[in-house]
């Protein structure tokens, strides 16, 4: 197997992607879980970048590592957690998931690695992310302006829920 120039960074970014999803489902602190999220995320964001789809690594980052990552962090925040012991796994459970992984990924890279899509090669779009803002700026605008709208009441609701649970909570300690 030759590696070509763009082929490495790939496989690093998606080892990177790969362990960031299997750190946060591992480890057991929520902070943990999110940060590795983020890893998660920007090696993804690196990989559009690879695939030459600018516009969408950049929304990847904006978007996911971002806002959702900060959304998560605010409802971590504002709920409240019991900690609740959990019965341990038996050790020959574990085994199994690792083989039944480590099975579906060597399939999935043996059925793709003799996948022939064949040699002819396709123009790509010299002026994506143009070409994108063009069509969602004259043909979209009312629907990305209400999106907009509605995540603003979202985030205002939140905030009111959360005022709210805090003067029942003081109002209860006050009795």
């Amino acid at each position: 197997m030759n590696l070509q120039g763009d082929q490495l960074p790939f496989i690093i970014f998606a080892i990177i992607a790969i362990y960031g999803g299997l750190f946060m489902i591992m480890t057991k602190k929520v902070v943990h879980m999110i940060i590795s999220l983020v890893f998660t995320f920007i090696s993804i964001a690196c990989l559009y970048v690879l695939l030459l789809a600018e516009f969408v690594a950049v929304v990847q980052i904006l978007i996911y590592s971002g806002a959702i990552t900060i959304m998560m962090l605010f409802g971590i925040m504002l709920t409240k957690h019991k900690d609740e012991t959990k019965k341990k796994v038996h050790w020959k459970k574990n085994v199994l998931v690792f083989i039944s992984i480590v099975t579906f990924g060597t399939v999935v890279f043996l059925g793709i690695y003799k996948l022939d899509f064949g040699t002819v090669p396709q123009a790509l779009h010299e002026n994506n992310t143009e070409q994108i803002g063009m069509s969602l700026y004259s043909h979209y605008i009312i629907p990305f302006e209400l999106t907009s709208v509605i995540l603003l009441v979202a985030l205002i609701g939140a905030i009111i829920l959360a005022k709210k649970e805090e003067k029942e909570e003081k109002e209860v300690e006050e009795e």
